[in-house]
């Protein structure tokens, strides 16, 4: 039977300065002036079109992401957040999180979003090495970086994750290395690390820039870091995330164990458990800003809705429980998905086998070989 898990909430903005030659994201670039007003009014008709399928769910997290966030003002993160909370309960203690990026025309006084109720902040730095940036498309500079998280810590943020990525163009291993020493000493509480990738439909995928490092380098990279973020107090918990002692992020969280969120704004995606009908549903708006702020609130701003079938279920849930390091107990899987474990048994037995899995019946956590052949063993589970 499917148990109702935690709900979290998560709202697009879609729009950047300029869009980035890797972005696969839904991002659009600024043209003339933001329609600020008119797109928070927009986020709430949709929130009360989707509210029947959460009546009386607490919000346990918040997310803004984009593009980039950071370009609406305090005040219109402060008239979302209590518009929004008027309409769903807020759990006391949670987790609202806005992604900024460094650059000074892409992010308000910080001050105000923290008195709008943002507890927790995400930079997108990418690196600290300003001839990477350039060659990633970025408008800012490493010393905007240090700037802007300076100025968030000042604001009173104790709160933040630096998105670095790794393998860049023309980055060397000693280049990745001194990213983690840059970033580390910004004292932040979460570090997100990555490997760029050429995504279909982006500029790279295209045009791939040169100088990209082979694999054989990228492992290289990502051990010897993933070394220095240990060494540093950040304990990896997730492929490509890691936190100071209780700092994980809760919203990520709440996805990678099959939870439930709201998704609003241009190009959202939401999930939630329909326990009435014993169904999980994903639902997604349209994608084009302009399309949306015209249809939002009404059925026309769906862009689809999934109900997932039973053979669908095990896939999806294993996408995300498996990223992360400590995995999740069988149970889980059972009352979030509402099948038997025997739905699994055979696709379970066959990662043991293979070492990709720890032998303890009673979760569902990937070994050392099994984070690295993740994609291998998320695949036996799809029908």
């Amino acid at each position: 039977m499917l148990v109702t898990p935690p709900l979290s909430l998560y709202v697009h903005l879609p729009w950047c300065v300029r869009k980035c030659p890797y972005c696969d994201f839904n991002s659009h670039e600024q043209r003339g002036a933001l329609q600020f007003d008119a797109y928070v009014d927009a986020l709430i008709a949709d929130l009360d079109f989707d509210l029947p399928l959460a009546w009386g769910r607490t919000v346990h997290s918040v997310f803004f992401g984009g593009g980039t966030p950071s370009l609406f003002p305090p005040a219109s993160i402060d008239r979302f957040l209590q518009l929004a909370s008027a309409r769903l309960r807020f759990a006391p203690n949670a987790e609202i999180t806005l992604e900024t990026n460094p650059g000074t025309v892409e992010h308000g006084p910080f001050a105000g979003y923290r008195k709008a109720g943002v507890n927790r902040l995400s930079f997108g730095v990418q690196s600290f090495d300003d001839g990477c940036l350039q060659r990633l498309g970025r408008i800012h500079s490493s010393g905007d970086a240090e700037r802007a998280v300076k100025a968030a810590q000042d604001a009173g943020f104790d709160n933040f994750n630096l998105d670095l990525m790794y393998a860049l163009p023309e980055q060397t291993l000693a280049m990745a290395e001194h990213d983690i020493e840059r970033a580390v000493a910004l004292q932040p509480t979460h570090i997100s690390h990555y490997q760029l990738t050429l995504e279909p439909n982006t500029v790279f995928a295209a045009r791939p820039p040169a100088g990209i490092p082979d694999e054989d380098s990228a492992w290289d990279m990502q051990d010897a870091c993933q070394a220095r973020l240990a060494e540093a107090g950040f304990a990896q918990y997730e492929v490509s995330a890691y936190a100071r002692e209780g700092r994980q992020c809760a919203h990520n969280l709440n996805y990678w164990k099959f939870g439930d969120y709201l998704g609003i704004g241009a190009g959202a995606h939401g999930k939630l458990t329909l326990g009435a009908q014993q169904q999980v549903l994903r639902r997604w708006k349209v994608k084009h800003p302009s399309e949306y702020l015209l249809k939002a609130g009404t059925a026309s701003a769906i862009g689809g809705d999934e109900v997932l079938s039973t053979e669908r279920l095990p896939f999806d849930f294993m996408l995300n429980a498996l990223r992360l390091n400590q995995g999740v107990p069988m149970a889980m899987f059972e009352a979030r998905t509402g099948l038997p474990r025997a739905a699994i048994a055979a696709q379970v037995a066959i990662a043991r086998e293979r070492g990709w899995l720890d032998a303890d019946e009673d979760w569902l956590r990937p070994t050392e070989l099994g984070r690295r052949f993740a994609n291998d063993a998320i695949g036996l589970f799809l029908d």
